[in-house]
């Protein structure tokens, strides 16, 4: 018989809503998170791949796109490619950062689940 530990299990003993009160609702916003996702993956990706990607509309990824970039989670630039607007984006530091201290937390939350 394996016991509780061993499957990863733990005793609820409060510990979760401590760490749920740290995560980041910036990046926790599903729209946000799945930006934030591809882009950490990547050294950048342009509108049309995250919009695609994503399968968020063009308003709506570029409302999310405006609010990480306003938190200084993204870096947004603009181009012209053969006469046509360009625009990419990528991961700052303090977004590389935010999005590993969201996944740490994220594990750290699942971890300290009681099994059923």
């Amino acid at each position: 018989m394996i016991d509780r530990q061993q499957q990863g299990c733990s005793r609820s003993d409060g510990s979760s809503r401590s760490v749920v009160s740290e995560i980041d609702r910036l990046v926790h916003e599903p729209a946000r998170l799945i930006i934030m996702a591809y882009l950490y993956g990547v050294d950048g990706a342009d509108y049309v791949f995250l919009m695609k990607s994503t399968g968020l509309t063009w308003g709506n990824l570029s409302s999310h796109l405006n609010r990480l970039e306003d938190a200084a989670y993204i870096e947004v630039t603009k181009e012209f490619v053969d006469r046509k607007p360009h625009t990419m984006a990528k991961l700052t530091r303090k977004g590389r950062e935010a999005f590993d201290a969201y996944r740490r937390l994220m594990r750290e939350l699942f971890e300290g689940l009681p099994c059923a």
